[in-house]
């Protein structure tokens, strides 16, 4: 008897902590996974490197990398090599980081959606989390919704009644439970970037917002961090 999943699920995945983790829970809910990654001229583009690695090692059906330019317009720390990525830990709980991206969520999610309706596909996984993360807007429930409801009304799919669903596994866990749920599922986090400043080989700084809160959930979590730093 066959056991390959037969319903594609597009997969945003970043190389990072939170999307391997998705695509681990995508995949153990039977869906076979169509992973989206996206060089949009972040400046840590290792993460590309580890994306590559976690679609492989997961066993992804498919891994596109799809090239943009976010960089053109610049506005945030990741794309505009003239904003400094900030390491102080000290960011207001009202205050959106220089770290955001404009509009980033909404641009990714319309390259998966396009992608999944070209699959016959009705799912999409993103790993937004709305616990423990870094202020930014286009990771809140009430986003998500309001994209998905959009998603509905501008696709052949969903006019057509096969809706598209926006799957958020993550968004009300801490980073323990997260960094939990993934060993559960046998995500291998030392082949994963999250830092926002990793140096060519993948090696994380260990001072930005990035990475004091995949640390944290490890610790929580009582189990080894196995990120890699660079040297101090």
């Amino acid at each position: 008897m066959s056991t390959t999943p037969s319903r594609p699920a597009v997969i945003l995945l970043s190389g990072g902590l939170d999307s391997a983790t998705c695509l681990a829970i995508a995949k153990s809910q039977g869906f076979a996974p169509y992973c989206l990654s996206f060089d949009y001229g972040q400046r840590h583009n290792a993460e590309l490197k580890a994306a590559a690695r976690v679609a492989k090692s997961l066993g992804a059906v498919e891994h596109r990398i799809i090239k943009i330019d976010l960089a053109v317009f610049g506005g945030s720390a990741l794309t505009d090599a003239s904003i400094d990525v900030p390491t102080d830990g000290h960011t207001s709980a009202n205050e959106i980081p220089v770290t955001y991206v404009p509009a980033r969520n909404t641009i990714l999610l319309s390259y998966a959606l396009a992608w999944a309706e070209v699959l016959k596909g009705d799912d999409i996984f993103i790993g937004v989390n709305a616990v423990d993360y870094s202020g930014y807007p286009d990771c809140r429930p009430d986003y998500i919704a309001a994209y998905q409801h959009m998603a509905r009304l501008a696709t052949r799919t969903g006019v057509e009644g096969s809706p598209l669903t926006i799957h958020t596994p993550l968004i009300s866990l801490s980073k323990a439970q997260i960094v939990e749920t993934g060993l559960a599922l046998g995500v291998d986090y030392s082949q994963t970037v999250t830092c926002y400043k990793a140096d060519d080989e993948g090696r994380a700084c260990g001072v930005c917002d990035a990475c004091r809160l995949r640390a944290a959930g490890f610790t929580d979590a009582g189990v080894t961090d196995p990120t890699r730093y660079q040297p101090r």
